[in-house]
């Protein structure tokens, strides 16, 4: 595969500044027999197989390969609720360092969203991984001030390290439509990345073919291949991904709906019905 196009616009930070993620580490050392890793909602994993190797199961149907064989360190990443099963030697098991991952959104996470069930990557893949790795390896490993506190911040560091990979590589990821997927094309992560800046402004049409430096229908068509959905719907899932997220920390549906760019507080709750199934107030109630 040829090197990665260089990228000029930052394609992570404003989707990890409007949905965060927080690492909590709960397992450093070997891992003996079989260890079952139930499916929490709105919960992720983030493996990292230090030495040795192992088996990992999944149950039929919930991904695309019901058995992995690791024989190599590597990242193995849950972004979702996903039950797995590690099976070890009875004796003498892998050595891993383990952390749950709770994604801002849960599943309607726009990241989370656009990932497949589970991205096993070697170690060695991902470039500038190891001084992470090392520095995660020395916190977890001895208790010292603020040790499990530095491991967690670490482990989110990993992980954004892991999604730069994924957006040059997304292909090696399983990755083939969603926010991910037009992240990964320069001239649509323009414009992507403008959304995701300013949801609150007038895109038109037009003002996202500008960004992207191509013609409306050129961009509409390469839009709907990468993402899976037409510019304008994407605008609106992205809107009211962050209109959920906001609601749900206590903000009122009106100074939502201004902030966000909508006519008014009942267009909101038109569209959020439409999408959700249920009016915003229902809806904060079913997720309380």
């Amino acid at each position: 595969m040829s090197d990665p196009v260089p990228f000029q616009v930052d394609r992570l930070s404003a989707l990890l500044d409007r949905f965060r993620v927080r690492a909590t580490l709960f397992h450093t050392g070997a891992l003996c027999g079989n260890q079952a890793f139930e499916a929490v909602p709105g919960r992720g994993f983030l493996h990292v197989l230090r030495r040795g190797e192992m088996e990992v199961r999944h149950r039929p149907g919930e991904t695309a390969t019901p058995r992995l064989r690791l024989a190599e360190p590597t990242l193995l990443f849950y972004p979702r609720a996903v039950h797995h099963e590690f099976v070890n030697p009875p004796r003498d098991g892998s050595d891993f360092t383990c952390a749950a991952l709770d994604f801002d959104g849960g599943e309607r996470n726009p990241i989370v969203q656009s990932l497949p069930p589970v991205v096993r990557v070697p170690l060695d893949a991902v470039e500038g991984l190891r001084p992470a790795l090392d520095l995660l390896f020395a916190e977890a490993d001895h208790v010292r001030c603020g040790s499990r506190l530095l491991a967690d911040r670490l482990f989110e560091v990993v992980l954004i390290q892991l999604l730069r990979w994924i957006l040059d590589h997304p292909e090696d990821a399983g990755v083939s439509s969603g926010l991910m997927m037009g992240l990964a094309d320069p001239r649509l992560a323009r414009a992507l990345v403008a959304l995701h800046r300013s949801p609150y402004e007038d895109w038109s049409l037009a003002r996202m073919a500008a960004m992207a430096g191509m013609s409306r229908s050129a961009f509409a068509a390469a839009f709907k291949d990468a993402t899976g959905a037409t510019p304008a719907a994407y605008l609106t899932d992205w809107r009211l991904s962050l209109a959920a997220s906001m609601m749900r920390s206590g903000r009122a549906v009106k100074l939502v709906a201004a902030e966000l760019g909508f006519a008014s507080a009942s267009s909101l709750s038109k569209a959020f019905r439409q999408r959700m199934g249920m009016s915003p107030r229902e809806w904060l109630a079913a997720n309380a």
